[in-house]
């Protein structure tokens, strides 16, 4: 209806003031005096009547007399509902509605065209190109605040939804800088972590050490190391903590403690006696009083596996013990890999538990080699675990190469093997080379050291 119709004919519509329209609740709880409402319609008194009613309600209104004055009023303010008339000349109600959609808005505006049309072709086409709703003319005011209704709904969970996204990028933006936090600290962890195994090479009398160790995460359960019995015999140990991470590390730590190799009051593998000189127990015997602490003095459901080798440096036997540990392997000089253990039960899971020794000899240029499970179950794309055979395959690779060099270039070959440089566990080795002849100095000298 245009402007030039008939003064006061608003026959057409049932909201003439000069009825008394009961207020219908909103089920919608976003205010209604936070809503801004725009009318458009090119009939003054058809815009005045409707107006006039959503203000007795409590909305804010603005008013429109064509789409394109409309436009300029949505590009300009926050409109979040509009009432639009689909019948209007330069801009009808269909192409105002298609420029609504198209503008940048940072909410949603719910949008009710007011039109006699009552074809489905019609309703079709007004869904089509953004039309949220239809208002039948002559328009109802029960019908009219009940459309409203639905589209506040409609506006009440978009303002919840956006504050819950906000909620959760503030959660995920303070997540983020804990996990920076926790991840320095993580580094620092690692660098202490990795201060524990201070040397990964070591000449000996009569042999040699090297040693390996990665991580899967920043830190690991994983832990290596070797310390001094006697001038002719060391201490060699694997060390697995189950699970990894920052648990396993923190228990990592507390056994690197109880094998210290600079003060033997403070070492497992030796026993003060009365008279104050000290015992140096049998490998079996340090995995029993390992798993009587875990036991009975650390309160933790974390079980570790062991590996404990002590090695006489003249003669080359070695004593052994395994707590749930893989096999430690023997590289000859030759190139062949043989096992030796039998599994044994992991530290720290069965009160009482007992374990046994192993016994056997190294010859000239032979190689011992203690590791964790990260070796030899470790998968290659297809599934396929690399297991002990394939673990001998890459020691008698590498069978003529020395030191941290084997370590080294089996490490690399296992990345290969795995298709990947990060491993999905935590993965260490020691070794140590043995000589019968004596020809390299002694320099295995701790310095502090009481042992």
């Amino acid at each position: 209806m245009g402007e030039d119709a008939v003064p006061g004919h608003i026959a057409p519509v049932v909201l003439a003031s000069s009825i008394r329209v009961k207020p219908v609740s909103n089920s919608a709880s976003v205010p209604v005096d936070t809503i801004t409402i725009l009318v458009v319609d090119d009939s003054r008194a058809q815009r005045a009547v409707v107006s006039g009613n959503l203000k007795k309600w409590g909305f804010s209104v603005r008013e429109a007399a064509t789409g394109l004055e409309a436009l300029d009023v949505c590009k300009t303010e926050r409109i979040d509902l509009v009432l639009c008339d689909w019948m209007m000349p330069e801009m009808d109600g269909l192409e105002f509605c298609t420029a609504f959609r198209k503008l940048k808005r940072e909410h949603y505006g719910y949008f009710i065209l007011l039109t006699s049309k009552s074809d489905k072709s019609d309703v079709a086409a007004g869904l089509d190109r953004g039309a949220d709703d239809f208002l039948s003319k002559p328009v109802d005011s029960l019908e009219l605040r009940a459309r409203l209704n639905a589209g506040l709904r409609l506006l009440d969970m978009e303002s919840h939804l956006i504050m819950q996204n906000q909620r959760t990028e503030n959660a995920l933006t303070e997540l983020q800088q804990l996990y920076e936090s926790v991840d320095k600290d993580l580094i620092e962890a690692a660098k202490l972590q990795d201060s524990l195994m201070p040397v990964r090479d070591r000449k000996l009398p009569n042999g040699r050490v090297s040693l390996h160790m990665k991580s899967a995460c920043r830190v690991g359960g994983d832990l290596v190391g070797f310390f001094r019995y006697s001038d002719e015999r060391i201490g060699l140990y694997s060390i697995d903590v189950c699970g990894h991470g920052v648990c396993s590390a923190l228990l990592a730590a507390r056994l690197a403690g109880y094998m210290n190799g600079h003060s033997k009051s403070q070492n497992v593998a030796f026993e003060r006696m009365p008279d104050g000189s000290y015992r140096h127990r049998s490998p079996e015997e340090v995995a029993t009083v390992l798993n009587e602490q875990l036991m009975e003095e650390i309160d933790t459901e974390l079980y570790f596996t062991l590996a404990f080798a002590d090695i006489n440096l003249t003669t080359g036997r070695v004593f052994l013990t395994q707590a749930g540990h893989p096999n430690p392997a023997v590289l000859d000089s030759q190139g062949e890999v043989t096992y030796h253990g039998g599994g044994g039960l992991p530290i720290g899971l069965i009160e009482g538990a007992v374990f046994e020794r192993i016994e056997f000899g190294l010859n000239d240029g032979d190689r011992l080699m203690l590791y964790t499970d990260g070796i030899t179950e470790c998968e290659n794309p297809e599934g396929t675990v690399l297991g002990e055979e394939g673990l001998a395959g890459l020691m008698s690779k590498h069978a003529y190469e020395k030191g941290p060099a084997l370590l080294d270039n089996l490490f690399s070959d296992l990345s290969l093997f795995a298709g990947k440089p990060e491993m999905d566990d935590d993965i260490s080795a020691i070794m140590f080379e043995y000589r019968s002849a004596r020809i390299l100095p002694d320099l295995f000298t701790v310095a502090g050291s009481d042992a």
